[in-house]
């Protein structure tokens, strides 16, 4: 994992420099659902990438080593998708989204979240 160490006043923590990186320009999300090249992602779209490969697991631990808004979402999807309601309830909130409904289709869900973080500008 890419990271700094940062020391402050005896406290240790670790910043991962992916989780907050600008998305490729011009990426569109039919490309995203075919790339191979997850390097320049964000850990948030790298998460959503590893799901759609249905590897679950990967996406949930990518979804936390984000730890900020975007995978917060995204662990959010992941607990919904495997019918853990109640713990996506709390991801959701944590991400401020709004909790997603059964009446979303999770393919729909995913599409949602993956636009909105390729449209990242920051």
């Amino acid at each position: 994992m890419e990271s700094w160490k940062l020391k402050n006043a005896g406290v240790a923590c670790r910043v991962d420099l992916r989780a907050a990186l600008p998305q490729p320009a011009g990426v569109t999300l039919e490309e995203l659902k075919t790339t191979t090249s997850v390097s320049d992602l964000s850990l948030a779209l790298q998460a959503l990438l590893a799901d759609r490969r249905g590897d679950w697991d990967h996406a949930h631990t990518l979804a936390q080593q984000a730890g900020n808004a975007d995978g917060d979402w995204v662990h959010a999807y992941l607990h919904r998708k495997e019918g853990d309601i109640g713990n996506a309830g709390y991801w959701y909130r944590r991400a401020d989204r709004p909790v997603v409904g059964a009446g979303v289709s999770l393919e729909s869900e995913w599409d949602s979240i993956a636009t909105e973080l390729l449209g990242r500008k920051d």
